[in-house]
């Protein structure tokens, strides 16, 4: 039994039940155009016929009916029994195959070793407390040469509230944190009130996905601000802290060495 694991399966499972953020199907219309809603940047290359794709801590009815919907074979893996629901019943409804998988993104011990050429995650690492543990999972079940299309917290969002005081937005939690994050003051796109959320440094989520045997090729910051918006909304705190990073890594053949720089050959 591992408590954390616990709670945020419960979490998750509740959340499903109230029809919360992130756990709505995809409409007709995004699956009739799923790379375009979920690759916007091409980092998939734009064709996924036939690749066998992973999506990490993606449950909730939309990345994996909708990439198997574009040709993928397909492999959802989420905590949530009712989350992996929800992408079961879409995935009948069409008459699509997306097999699921109940489990934490950092034990994915039931799963093959390079199995997969690709993993999709979306926000997901921050419900685990060691972010190497998850890395270490995935670079395990992923083949040399994959790619790995991940978006993740930043921790300066991690640290503060969702709405600014009356010196602007205050740091509230310390950096080196060791632990949970205390629950949010406010409910908000920034949170997922009633899960278990940990803040990941920059050094364990860009250092640690380098020593695990990737080597990051893109990033992006996605832009959720809007200088106009009311103070105390999501949009309004996007426009002074970044709440998300994007990240598209490449599965290289050995995992680096933690005592040297590593760079890939010159061709």
């Amino acid at each position: 039994m591992n408590p954390i694991h616990d709670h945020n399966r419960a979490a998750w499972d509740a959340r499903v039940q109230k029809g919360q953020r992130f756990t709505v199907a995809a409409t007709d219309d995004e699956m009739s155009r799923p790379l375009e809603i979920l690759d916007p940047l091409g980092w998939l290359g734009g064709e996924v016929t036939n690749q066998n794709i992973l999506c990490l801590g993606a449950g909730g009815g939309r990345h994996g009916p909708m990439l198997a919907s574009a040709g993928a074979s397909v492999t959802v893996v989420d905590i949530s029994p009712e989350m992996l629901r929800l992408d079961r019943e879409l995935a009948e409804a069409r008459g699509l195959q997306v097999e699921t998988v109940a489990t934490s993104i950092d034990d994915l011990s039931m799963l093959p070793a390079a199995e997969y050429d690709a993993v999709m995650q979306p926000v997901s690492t921050c419900y685990v407390p060691d972010i190497r543990i998850a890395y270490r999972e995935l670079a395990r079940v992923m083949r040399p040469g994959g790619v790995y299309i991940s978006r993740h917290k930043q921790p300066t969002s991690l640290q503060m509230d969702l709405a600014p005081g009356p010196n602007g937005f205050v740091i509230e939690e310390p950096y080196f944190l060791d632990g949970p994050l205390s629950p949010a003051k406010r409910s908000g796109p920034h949170r997922e009130q009633g899960t278990m959320e940990f803040l990941h440094r920059w050094g364990d989520l860009l250092g640690g996905l380098c020593e695990t045997g990737f080597v990051i090729e893109a990033v992006t910051e996605p832009k959720f601000g809007d200088a106009s918006a009311a103070p105390g909304s999501f949009e309004y705190r996007g426009h002074f802290i970044a709440p998300y990073i994007q990240l598209r890594a490449r599965r290289t053949e050995q995992p680096a060495a933690t005592d040297a720089l590593w760079t890939p050959k010159q061709s």
